[in-house]
């Protein structure tokens, strides 16, 4: 009852902040390029070691993440370019995180997670590439848990509740485990599709 009412309170913010959105002409992909900036900032103030000023403006670049794509519809903008541009974009908002963390990790010397964040940043772009891959070859490969808005929502916990550490092991462990789940996927269907020639 309390998820139903908190989830109810978010829609009706979204799309009071959609509608304004709408209104003021803005162009979506002006809203993606805006929240790939503020996911800069994040990456900077990461840098700096302020993670919890760090993820509150993850929260705000978030907010740009969720509406462009409905502001886009709303205004009856959606293009196959502005999709393509909002998914080129969100790489590099997730590698603006990653690049911060990595300049903090190296400034502490602590190799490790140096490591660490980067097979982070390895398994995040992987996730992507292997649905983009996969769907090149099959209708659609959406499988496996942590996708990007599961890898946010982490960093922004991470950052919060100063718990980094098992966050980017857990995003390091399960981002790749979905690139195996969409490769063994890809495998079966791609074997289906071979034999029913």
């Amino acid at each position: 009852m309390l998820t139903r009412g908190i989830g109810a309170g978010a829609q009706f913010v979204l799309d009071r902040v959609v509608r304004f959105l709408s209104l003021t002409k803005i162009h979506p992909n002006v809203l993606t390029a805006l929240g790939l900036v503020i996911n800069i900032v994040a990456g900077v103030l990461f840098g700096g070691g302020h993670f919890v000023a760090a993820g509150l403006v993850v929260v705000g670049a978030g907010l740009f993440d969720m509406v462009d794509g409905r502001v886009a519809r709303v205004t009856n903008q959606v293009t196959s370019f502005g999709a393509f541009f909002d998914s080129v974009l969100d790489r590099y908002s997730d590698m603006a995180l990653y690049m911060g963390l990595l300049v903090y990790y190296a400034r502490a010397e602590r190799f490790f997670y140096v490591v660490l964040v980067a097979l982070v940043m390895a398994g995040s772009v992987m996730v992507s590439y292997a649905r983009a891959r996969a769907e090149s070859l099959i209708p659609s490969c959406k499988v496996g848990f942590l996708e990007r808005p599961e890898r946010v929502v982490l960093i922004i916990i991470g950052a919060l509740f100063n718990r980094m550490a098992p966050v980017l092991w857990i995003i390091a462990v399960l981002s790749n485990i979905t690139v195996v789940h969409r490769m063994i996927y890809t495998w079966q269907h791609t074997q289906e599709i071979a034999s029913s020639r």
